[in-house]
């Protein structure tokens, strides 16, 4: 039986009462200034600013006690960047006011308070820091009608005012519930969000930081215990330039292979290779598109990465050829912990060149996890992490081009820190520091080894990796899932705020486990978890040992059907899909986003957690309650459509949505422009041969204005970097409406890469009107006959569509004009 916490927990005699001893002490005034070339140093009596201008709309101010040299070296959370000149300081009797272009820092010489404004508006109000020991902590003032979003994957809803999170990577596999104050991932980003302007706080501290908006409620805390706290201030004016500021400085997500936006099936374990083979088998038969099988811990031999069981898994290049030619990729586990072994080649090696984690007296640390007794590589040394990457040569030779990062929080099974000791040291570029200072980094700068190995030995083929662990800038190497959920209606609802939040932090490619990873799903469970699934930027299946099979047929002929029918709905917006991720990776913007992000004057959507944006133009709102077969839908202002019926509404509304079991409320917004693709059983290319371009009028009500609306459709090989040089395409597709008249104009902004495209199909939803005439096409009896002409136009009175076939010539273009009279 597992422990079990009783009431004896909460004795009086046993709570701990020493971090409420803390007293926190003012900082004093400022003493002097010195102006070096690229920063200001602000000398206080306790406690020293370091001043610098890392970009247009960012300042950086670290803050550090006397006695502590502050480090103004960027984490490697962080993109190089090259530091903005030309501020300026003026001095009074009772401040410093520091400033460069529309940035202007204010601190007041008694107290070492300070204000930050962008743009002449001052959206950062009073700050100030306060020390005991080594601890700081800055206090800063919440705006009365303020929002705070961001913070990663914490628990809670989108708004995190009123919650406290520690910032502390940690293998949690206890139920995830509200008062997890720390879980896998540290983004330490808070947004904070008003009507009157919107900024950034980013705390770049990877070793135990404090996110307290819960002791003061007209104030949040950010606390760091190492004598340090190095704050980035991101103005806005707005919640996407904020967004969009942090992922330029700590770097915009890759364009991912298409591959790894199928459909993706996972469990601890598929226990062997005839059983994997099955599985893939009875996808093909079943006719459930798929792409990725996942190989967890026991494909390996004892546990020991890099390696194969030979008697589960007796013919790995076999079962690797076999798979490929159904069209599914593999992604193995691969976990930091190093068995200790005499005769393993990957503990030999990397205890002789000295690679793994060492204690204080120079011996190595040693913890236990799958393998048992186990050493780790300390990934802060360069030289580790190219050898490290160079290892997954061992997966590539088996046509392996994704991996799966686990464990990495470093997650180590001991009773009291469940990681490694804060006194390990890492060698970190040649300036040591500990574990303690470092924590939070292992996990990134370990899917940044096996990513940068993996780029240089498919030489052009792009990696795909997926960790547990992360800090700011993960979305450079890795996608990311959120651990190990349960198959709780409870827990498909949590990563609807989870995965909102992830994407306001700059990770838009992330995921939950569909079904739940831990407990028995049941099917209707799993059919709600599927259609919400696949509307993730990750889209992944994943069941735990001694739980019932997550598998889309393991609950009958009816589930089966509806997950087939949701899986099959993703693949065919594959083009859409590729298209948001290619956008992504220009901007830093979410793939799942909140309505905030595109309404934020709405206070509507201030606190919407169950429901989002997937790209701008489709409103997703699950069923996350068993038993429910309808739900309150916010729609905000225009013209929305049910993706179902085709029954338009009017935004600015909260309606109720019917959803039978089979059914997930979707809406699409006026004007919207969504590309869909024939249904394959796996991706292929990203060259959208067969096309249809979803036009969605709003017909012609009383008072509308001329509008144009516009598309970007991405292309490439979705498989190479080739389109980094250029080898790609961007299709703009642009829809303009006025009365008596619609016109659908596609154009290459950008044509690099060679199509076979002979046609596309426009479907005209809700046009408004029976189309008289559509210059230089021809109208047909009926939808048959589009099949064969190689160009021609139906209407249909009964659902209001105009299904337009156009010939279509590579780089040329297309012009549609669709007259009324």
């Amino acid at each position: 039986m597992e422990d079990m916490q009783t009431s004896e927990t909460i004795h009086p005699d046993q709570i701990d009462s020493s971090a409420a001893s803390i007293t926190y002490k003012d900082i004093g005034s400022v003493v002097r200034y010195e102006l070096r070339t690229t920063h200001i140093i602000v000398y206080g009596e306790m406690v020293n600013y370091t001043i610098l201008f890392p970009g247009p709309s960012v300042v950086r101010i670290v803050g550090s006690i006397q006695g502590h040299s502050a480090d103004i070296a960027p984490t490697p959370a962080l993109l190089p960047y090259e530091l903005q000149l030309g501020w300026s300081i003026v001095e009074t009797e009772f401040w410093l006011e520091i400033s460069r272009g529309d940035i202007v820092v204010t601190i007041t010489k008694a107290t070492m308070s300070f204000r930050v404004s962008f743009g002449g508006e001052e959206v950062c109000d009073s700050h100030e820091l306060y020390y005991a020991g080594k601890k700081l902590r800055c206090r800063g003032a919440i705006s009365r009608e303020a929002l705070l979003y961001g913070l990663g994957e914490t628990t809670g809803f989108m708004d995190k005012r009123g919650e406290k999170y520690t910032m502390w990577n940690s293998d949690v596999f206890d139920p995830h519930v509200p008062d997890m104050e720390s879980l896998y991932q540290s983004i330490p980003l808070l947004i904070h969000h008003h009507p009157g302007g919107t900024y950034g706080i980013f705390a770049d501290n990877p070793g135990r930081t404090v996110f307290d908006m819960r002791t003061d409620t007209e104030s949040y805390l950010i606390e760091t215990e190492n004598g340090e706290i190095d704050l980035y201030f991101i103005g806005g004016p707005g919640l996407k330039d904020v967004v969009s500021a942090y992922s330029t400085l700590t770097g915009k997500m890759k364009l991912p292979p298409l591959w790894s936006l199928g459909y993706q099936q996972s469990r601890f374990s598929y226990m062997s290779q005839d059983v994997v083979l099955e599985l893939a088998r009875t996808f093909r038969k079943r006719a459930i598109p798929c792409d990725v099988i996942y190989l967890d811990i026991h494909y390996m031999d004892e546990y020991k990465v890099f390696t194969f069981d030979k008697e589960r898994f007796p013919d790995p290049p076999k079962m690797m050829k076999e798979l490929r030619e159904m069209g599914f990729r593999v992604v193995p586990v691969v976990d930091p912990g190093v068995k200790i072994e005499e005769g393993y080649n990957v503990y030999e090696e990397g205890s002789l060149k000295k690679y793994f984690c060492e204690k204080p007296d120079g011996t190595q640390f040693v913890g236990h996890v799958w393998p048992g007794a186990s050493v780790f590589p300390d990934f802060t040394d360069e030289k580790v992490s190219r050898w490290w990457g160079d290892l997954h040569q061992f997966y590539v030779d088996l046509g392996i081009s994704g991996i799966w990062n686990d464990m990495n929080e470093p997650s180590v099974f001991n009773s009291s820190s469940k990681t490694m000791d804060i006194d390990i040291m890492h060698q970190n570029g040649g300036n040591p520091k500990s574990h303690g200072e470092l924590h939070n980094l292992y996990g990134l700068l370990m899917c940044k080894a096996t990513c940068e190995g993996l780029g240089q030995l498919l030489q052009g083929e792009r990696p795909f990796i997926l960790t547990r662990a992360g800090y700011a800038g993960i979305q450079r190497y890795a996608a990311v899932w959120t651990g190990d959920n349960r198959s709780y209606w409870e827990h498909m609802s949590l990563f609807m705020s989870m995965g909102i939040n992830l994407g306001l932090s700059g990770v838009p490619f992330c995921g939950a486990d569909i079904g739940g990873f831990v407990h028995h799903t049941s099917g209707e469970l799993l059919t709600r978890w599927m259609q919400l699934g696949v509307f993730t930027p990750f889209c992944r299946n994943h069941s735990s040992i001694d739980t019932k099979g997550q598998e889309p047929w393991g609950f009958g002929d009816k589930v089966e059907a509806i997950c087939r029918k949701y899986i099959e709905l993703r693949y065919s917006l594959l083009p859409y899909i590729y298209s948001l991720f290619y956008e992504a990776s220009q901007t830093g913007l979410p793939v799942m986003a909140p309505l905030v992000l595109e309404y934020p004057t709405d206070r509507n959507t201030f606190h919407l957690s169950d429901q989002f944006l997937f790209g701008k133009d489709m409103l997703i709102a699950p069923i996350y309650r068993p038993g429910t077969e309808h739900r309150v839908v916010y729609l905000p202002e225009g013209t929305w459509y049910d993706y179902w019926s085709g029954e338009r509404h009017h935004g600015g509304q909260h309606i109720v949505a019917q959803a039978p079991i089979d059914t997930l409320p979707i809406f699409i917004r006026s004007g919207a422009i969504i590309p869909q693709t024939r249904i394959k059983q796996h991706t292929e290319t990203a060259e959208w041969l067969q096309l249809d371009f979803n036009v969605y009028c709003s017909g012609y009500l009383e008072g509308e204005e001329l509008s144009t609306r516009e598309f970007m459709l991405y292309e490439d090989d979705g498989l190479t970097d080739k389109y980094e040089t250029g080898e790609c395409n961007l299709l703009k597709v642009q829809c303009q409406r006025q009365m008596g008249k619609l016109s659908i104009r596609l154009k290459y902004a950008k044509s690099g890469y060679g199509l076979g495209r002979k046609s596309l199909i426009f479907n005209v939803h809700q046009l408004g009107f029976v189309p008289d005439n559509i210059v230089g096409i021809e109208r047909v009896d009926n939808m048959e006959d589009l099949k064969v002409h190689a160009s021609g136009w139906y209407y249909s009175n009964h659902n209001q569509k105009l299904v337009i076939k156009s010939e279509f010539t590579d780089y040329q273009g297309v012009y549609l004009e669709i007259i009324s009279c």
